[in-house]
């Protein structure tokens, strides 16, 4: 058998795998469920906040495609701006989690010693309150802002990326591959680069659709219950809450911001990977 060359090693790379038709619809529905985000309130052009008391729950209409809400706001400028809030207040709170929570696993795996246990004993510390109850404890003391969210949820997430990081990293820096570039004097840079982020990033990819999709969930869900961001916020779980006695009157206000909540969560289950065929 022909022996291969370090240097084959340290270029091999993991063949591409092409997307899978549901893939391909989750990657619709997010881009769409972005594009309206970012788009949606230009385009509608309507203060969310305006009330016209005379169009009490009015039905849909071609200049008003969803209709006006109990105060008569217009309802697709307030979905639009709604959508737009929750999806980037997740966002930024699972980067938030993400950029740490890695870092400070590929330091931990790296250096070990006492370095490694501080980081464990914090992550532990975090780890034995409930994700939901830390946001609930920051939210209680600023209710309806948006850092005790933001922080709270950053809180909660960022133990998942350090633990599942350490944990990969430990099984890759032991590797042939690793081994053979620290023997050709590679240093820390492009080992992480070409060796170790490689094999992290599906696992960091499938954290952070997890965590977006539950930063997604917490904040409507604390929006719903009264604890989150306060109306008027145009927010999905506020809405949610602040048309739920009209759902007979008017269902499809309700239906509005549960439609985005569903097609996003929806969007993020479709990316999961099919696992390989026996």
């Amino acid at each position: 058998m022909t022996a291969l060359s370090p240097y084959y090693l340290l270029d091999a790379a993991p063949s591409r795998r092409r997307l899978t038709r549901a893939q391909t619809v989750g990657i619709l529905l997010l881009a769409a469920a972005g594009l309206f985000a970012l788009f949606g309130p230009w385009m509608v052009g309507i203060d969310p906040a305006r009330q016209q008391l005379e169009r009490f729950l009015e039905l849909p209409s071609m200049p008003h495609p969803l209709g006006f809400d109990q105060l008569g706001r217009d309802m697709l400028a307030r979905l639009a701006h709604g959508t737009r809030l929750s999806l980037s207040l997740a966002l930024v709170s699972v980067l938030t989690a993400a950029i740490p929570g890695t870092l400070g696993g590929l330091l931990a795996a790296w250096r070990g010693g006492w370095i490694e246990r501080v980081l464990a004993a914090v992550a532990d510390a975090v780890l034995a309150l409930p994700g939901l109850l830390l946001v609930l404890l920051l939210a209680a003391f600023a209710p309806g802002g948006f850092w005790p969210l933001y922080v709270g949820i950053s809180l909660a997430l960022w133990v998942e990326y350090f633990r599942v990081v350490r944990a990969a990293s430990r099984i890759l820096l032991a590797s042939p591959h690793v081994e053979a570039a620290r023997l050709l004097g590679f240093g820390p840079l492009h080992i992480v680069r070409r060796h170790l982020l490689p094999e992290l990033l599906p696992q960091l990819f499938t954290l952070m659709r997890f965590g977006f999709a539950g930063a997604v969930l917490a904040m409507s869900a604390l929006g719903f219950v009264g604890v989150g961001l306060q109306p008027p916020t145009p927010e999905l779980g506020v809405m949610m809450i602040e048309l739920l006695p009209y759902y007979g009157e008017a269902p499809w206000l309700v239906g509005a911001p549960v439609l985005v909540l569903f097609l996003v969560l929806l969007g993020l289950l479709l990316l999961s990977p099919e696992k390989d065929s026996a």
